[in-house]
């Protein structure tokens, strides 16, 4: 292979994994293009084509084996509960009767009106009290005290 081929073919797998990176939401290729961003620079160079290849390898692993534990650390953060889940185990006042069957039915906590259902598919009369025993979407799931 020639030189200046050397040279479009590592250009062409550098915006190769540009292009995938960039369409995706977490990071999959760019060590891969770090090591093809190498290789372009040692074809530039004129180094021969087994060197542009252990370049491309040796620069990649390298890449990864030292930004991957960073970015494991960044994007591994533990779930945080929501506001909606605290919720749970509360009381509320239906406001209007739950029927599951005529899918109706919203109580009231903390002051912020909810689509209810009933857990036990039991019809529950508007101003009974209820506790909540889970979130489904934006329904919570209730059942009569």
């Amino acid at each position: 292979m020639t030189y200046v081929t050397n040279i479009v073919i590592w250009a062409v797998i550098l915006i190769g994994f540009l292009v995938i990176e960039s369409a995706t939401a977490q990071l999959v290729t760019i060590w891969f293009a770090a090591g093809a961003l190498a290789a372009l620079v040692t074809a530039a160079l004129h180094g021969k084509l087994w060197l542009q290849f252990v370049i491309f390898i040796a620069v990649s692993v390298v890449a990864l084996l030292v930004t991957r534990p960073l970015v494991k650390k960044i994007t591994d953060k533990k779930q945080s509960r929501l506001n909606a889940d605290n919720c749970i185990g509360k009381t509320a006042v239906v406001t209007e009767t739950i029927d599951n069957i005529q899918a109706t039915g919203a109580v009231k906590v903390n002051g912020i009106l909810w689509t209810a259902r009933s857990s036990d598919d039991s019809v529950i009369e508007e101003g009974k009290t209820v506790t909540i025993e889970k979130i489904e979407g934006v329904k919570v799931i209730v059942k009569e005290i």
